[in-house]
């Protein structure tokens, strides 16, 4: 699924709340560069296997808030630039997060300015 949705600078909403991502490993710069991107559902989304994040949500500029409590990230190891350039997000919930097999989180939040 990396960069699956990258570029799509003119979708506003998205909603992938029963798209199957069971086997699914890398979710790398999914939605990197959806620019006008406001509303992105991904509560069932099943992370279990998933070793690379990297840039999967850069320069979402316009996105304000994200649920990601629901993410398993026990297998991931690069979230790097993850976050990188959401200037508008304001709401961020990570609160399942394991982080403890990551080996690069550079740049995570980088450019979060609100």
């Amino acid at each position: 699924m990396s960069g699956m949705f990258s570029r799509c600078s003119s979708l506003k909403e998205l909603n992938l709340s029963n798209f199957n991502t069971n086997n699914v490993t890398d979710m790398s710069g999914m939605f990197s560069e959806c620019s006008s991107l406001i509303e992105l559902n991904l509560y069932n989304f099943n992370t279990d296997n998933v070793t690379n994040m990297s840039s999967m949500f850069s320069a979402c500029s316009s996105l304000k808030e994200l649920n990601l409590s629901n993410y398993y990230t026990d297998n991931v190891t690069n979230m790097s630039s993850m976050f990188s350039a959401c200037s508008s997000l304001k709401e961020l919930n990570l609160n399942n997060f394991n982080t403890k097999n990551l080996t690069d989180m550079s740049w995570m939040f980088s450019g979060c300015l609100s």
